[in-house]
């Protein structure tokens, strides 16, 4: 299938990691590996930090523009997509350019990764809000990466009259495995030694993650009785404050990695701990059971689809130290179970969360698209 790409949050090629970065490199990495030829739209960043009518009706008619330049551009060259795919749209990245290309061309529309706040609907984002709701609209398929945000779309539906079941389902997250068997890994031994190796990787800004390194510091003040050492990876503007929560005979910090030293960092360890606060599903969670890590996190909205609970680690309640610390200290005082949560996390990444099963899910769920496309097309037809 020839596949329209476009990210409105950020480029794929954007200088600054991220989250979101990474997931829309992986997802053209799984498109192509399942047999599909995808081709970047355009690199246009609908994005903006401040709204207000005047500056996203600017940003709408821009977008309009670029849609107008993209389908001279194809006419001329002869290029028909057989699908637009947007990744990551909200009232703050809006996509005002695939549904426009996809009804220029008269294509399947697909989306993957909506969110949607409806308190969003009035007030200085409500251009914004629209432009996601109309590209919602016109999307033949709508994948979420997990069931929390699914969730939060089911409104969307029952406000537009229209059955979630046709068009939206949820694709899990994935990661390229490859990279974590390159570096050496060997799975955590069984028996630990004393003290148990954690590990947390976090940027140190305002906001969640420094709440989260907050709910881990205040675990850990109930932890000292026990034998363990932190490594953290991670910098920014709260570092001073972040790290004067842990005791600094405790704790190794490494400032900011790039991803290749962070993978390298993993299979030191023996336990991943995060608390996850807000956390969508989180990367690091994932990199660490790749490595053959068990983490222990934050019970927070996509987290419990990407570990099994009791089997790959254990989560708390989100935000709750004393509940976090409990959880920790199952490990601290067996350390056996590091080993054997490190293992499970291991064969559940492979088994679900590997590039070759998000190519699969990924496939499916553009099939899905392509034959509501297909259906609605023909119901139109009968309109006539």
């Amino acid at each position: 299938m020839k596949i329209a790409f476009t990210a409105p949050m950020k480029p794929l090629d954007d200088p600054q990691p991220s989250g979101d970065r990474t997931m829309g490199r992986l997802i053209l990495r799984a498109l192509e590996i399942g047999g599909h030829e995808v081709r970047i739209a355009t690199r246009f960043r609908s994005w903006r930090k401040e709204g207000g009518d005047n500056a996203l009706l600017a940003v709408k008619k821009a977008a309009l523009e670029e849609a107008e330049r993209i389908g001279d551009a194809w006419t001329r060259e002869g290029y028909r997509p057989d699908l637009f795919l947007t990744y990551h749209l909200y009232h703050k990245a809006p996509d005002w350019i695939g549904p426009a290309l996809a009804d220029r061309f008269d294509v399947p529309y697909a989306v993957i990764e909506a969110s949607r706040a409806r308190k969003r609907r009035t007030g200085p984002w409500a251009v914004g809000f629209q432009g996601a709701d109309d590209a919602l609209k016109r999307a033949d398929g709508i994948a979420a990466l997990h069931n929390w945000d699914r969730d939060r779309l089911l409104p969307f539906f029952e406000e537009t009259e229209t059955d979630p079941a046709k068009r939206l389902r949820t694709v899990l997250p994935f990661l390229d495995l490859s990279a974590f068997g390159s570096v050496g890994n060997a799975s955590p031994s069984t028996e630990p030694a004393e003290p148990l190796k954690l590990l947390t990787v976090g940027m140190m800004r305002e906001g969640d993650k420094t709440a989260s390194y907050e709910v881990l510091a205040a675990a850990l003040s109930e932890l000292v009785d026990r034998p363990w050492q932190l490594t953290v990876v991670g910098d920014g503007p709260n570092r001073e404050k972040i790290l004067s929560k842990f005791p600094q005979d405790r704790i190794t910090w490494l400032g900011a990695l790039s991803p290749e030293n962070v993978i390298v960092e993993y299979p030191k360890h023996d336990l991943f701990v995060w608390p996850a606060i807000r956390e969508s599903f989180g990367f690091v969670l994932l990199e660490a059971q790749a490595s053959g890590l068990g983490v222990i996190a934050g019970d927070a909205l996509g987290v419990p689809e990407i570990m099994a609970d009791g089997t790959s680690g254990l989560l708390a309640p989100e935000g709750a130290s004393s509940a976090f610390a409990a959880k920790l200290r199952q490990v601290l005082d067996t350390p056996a179970l590091a080993g054997q949560f490190g293992e499970a996390a291991k064969i559940r990444m492979i088994e679900v969360h590997s590039l070759q099963a998000g190519a699969e899910r990924l496939d499916a769920f553009l099939k899905a698209a392509l034959d509501h496309y297909q259906h609605r097309q023909l119901d139109q037809a009968k309109d006539r």
